[in-house]
């Protein structure tokens, strides 16, 4: 994999915390009583274009949580190119991925109770 530099490595956590302010300020009647949780954001290498991981609980409302953050992507990214705008030349391009891994790890948890 390769080397993220450190630059990236800021903005990536700052778009992180904008963006979950941004969501935490929608609040979940907008996501149908989801709790929505930001949980990584990957930039490229020029910060044109972010992939942002989203974490759902429940997890059966994950499916509806990432339908209305695509509908709403254009909104969000403008929410978000008011805070950054004097910080990034550009605002990136947002996509949003389900974010697996509290699954995964509940199913190792439940693999080693069966097993025990």
């Amino acid at each position: 994999m390769e080397e993220v530099s450190k630059r990236v490595q800021k903005v990536q956590r700052e778009v992180q915390r904008h963006l979950a302010e941004i969501i935490r300020g929608k609040g979940m009647a907008m996501f149908e009583g989801a709790l929505v949780t930001v949980s990584e954001v990957r930039m490229s290498p020029d910060l044109s274009y972010a992939k942002v991981f989203i974490s759902t609980f429940p997890s059966e409302k994950r499916a509806r949580v990432m339908e209305i953050l695509e509908e709403k992507s254009k909104s969000i990214r403008g929410d978000l190119g008011h805070i950054v705008a004097k910080q990034l030349r550009i605002v990136p391009e947002l996509s949003f991925f389900e974010d697996t891994t509290l699954d995964y790890a509940q199913h190792i948890d439940d693999v080693l109770k069966k097993d025990s």
